[in-house]
């Protein structure tokens, strides 16, 4: 495996100030809608309750796989036509399907009504609603509301939307608080826990993971938090956490080898660690994961890829595939370009990367014909016509639903990309 370019050396090059080209128009994205397939499992006592259409129901039944025998943490309370037509009052019947609901699950502890474009189309004022019945309901379950809409977002802002409606309820910090860490974006439970160890082994401490796992170990926040984004799609929670006196580490993402070193790198230098603890504690992981990778890379290095603008995941990804794995870029697009939380990445980015932000799904489809790259990252409406095409893809959405932050998550998320490649070959053996 060629080793690893350091980040200092390269800083000085990359994309951060590259041109972007800026598309606009026709778009292939799911809802915010979909977060709520991870983040009911991520925050184990909340329930999402969608106040949208039958569409939007189908939508998240067929996203979460989940059986008709399944007591799964999210529903749809769905408007119908009485409601469109008026002869109905929503709001009476929120209040209805909330309190059956609660009687039902008494173990729910924190309730988002989820709004959607149905519910944003009819003006139905979720918020108003959520504070009424948070109100009736507290002390034992808090009610909030956030939008899932997809009318002009992406389906990973679910999350930041969610994520941001809570930062108000987080409680403050007192004013002579020493200094904590605070992690932010939903992680699976094995990656949290390995971070934790990794935390806890740098003497840094103590740490706090956003969103947490029950509502009632929601972490303080104030002029003493240092947060770290473990996710690329958090710009409104990163704000709101700011606003609360937060200040964010800036660090890439923690993906593959070197990503997860810096971001880790990042807390460790604002809490005063050695160079030497720091070195100790990271090398085995370090070591582990480097290994694994170097047998991925026979399959990728030299292999060309391009992107579609889904996740918002495009840029880490493409620094890690390029970086670690010997990959070629052939366009890195993305839905939203924040600069200021991706300018660790974008300096580690090979010059002359091509950058697009936005969607203009006709004209990406033309770029991506005539590279003829040998894999692409689209979403799940463009993978199979190009499929067809002859062009091997990979679903971005597996890219959020699957574990691949940190170091022993790293040879799996570049299988992720080897996978497509190897089965086409043994298809066309």
């Amino acid at each position: 495996m060629s080793p690893v370019i350091p980040i200092q050396a390269a800083a000085s090059r990359g994309c951060a100030d590259a041109p972007v080209l800026r598309e606009r128009g026709q778009r292939e994205v799911f809802c915010g809608l979909t977060g709520i397939i991870w983040l009911h499992r991520k925050i184990q006592d909340a329930f999402f309750l969608v106040v949208g259409s039958r569409t939007c129901a189908h939508l998240i039944q067929s996203a979460a796989g989940v059986m008709i025998f399944a007591e799964p943490r999210f529903a749809t309370a769905i408007i119908d036509e009485r409601d469109l037509a008026g002869l109905a009052d929503c709001n009476e019947e929120l209040d209805r399907v909330v309190t059956r609901l609660i009687e039902r699950r008494p173990e729910i502890k924190l309730l988002f009504l989820v709004g959607s474009c149905p519910s944003e189309v009819i003006k139905l004022d979720l918020s108003r609603a959520a504070s009424r019945l948070s109100g009736r309901f507290s002390p034992d379950v808090r009610v909030l509301n956030y939008s899932g809409s997809g009318i002009e977002t992406t389906f990973t802002q679910g999350e930041d939307a969610c994520l941001a409606s809570l930062v108000p309820s987080l409680p403050a910090s007192p004013e002579a608080a020493a200094p904590e860490l605070m992690v932010v974006g939903a992680l699976a439970d094995v990656v949290e826990d390995q971070f934790a160890r990794l935390f806890e082994q740098l003497g840094i401490g103590p740490v706090r993971f956003f969103p947490p796992r029950h509502a009632n170990r929601l972490p303080p926040v104030g002029a003493n938090t240092r947060f770290l984004l473990a996710q690329p799609f958090l710009a409104d929670t990163a704000l709101a956490l700011e606003a609360r006196g937060a200040r964010r580490l800036a660090a890439p993402f923690p993906l593959g080898v070197e990503g997860t070193t810096a971001w880790l790198q990042a807390a460790a230098t604002a809490f005063g660690v050695s160079a030497t603890t720091f070195d100790a504690v990271t090398a085995p992981g370090r070591e582990r994961a480097a290994a694994a990778l170097a047998r991925q890379r026979v399959q990728l290095e030299g292999k060309r890829i391009f992107f579609f603008p889904d996740s918002q995941l495009e840029i880490p990804l493409a620094r890690f595939l390029s970086r670690e794995l010997g990959m070629a870029l052939a366009e890195v697009g993305t839905p939203y370009l924040h600069r200021a939380h991706m300018a660790e990445e974008l300096a580690l980015l090979p010059e002359g990367t091509v950058l697009s932000e936005g969607q203009h799904v006709e004209n990406q489809l033309d770029r991506c014909r005539a590279a003829r790259p040998d894999i692409v990252v689209c979403g799940l409406g463009l993978a199979n016509p190009l499929e067809a095409e002859g062009l091997t893809t990979k679903w971005a959405i597996e890219l959020v639903f699957t574990p691949i932050h940190g170091y022993e998550q790293a040879a799996d998320l570049a299988e992720l990309f080897s996978r497509p490649l190897v089965r086409r070959l043994r298809l066309a053996a």
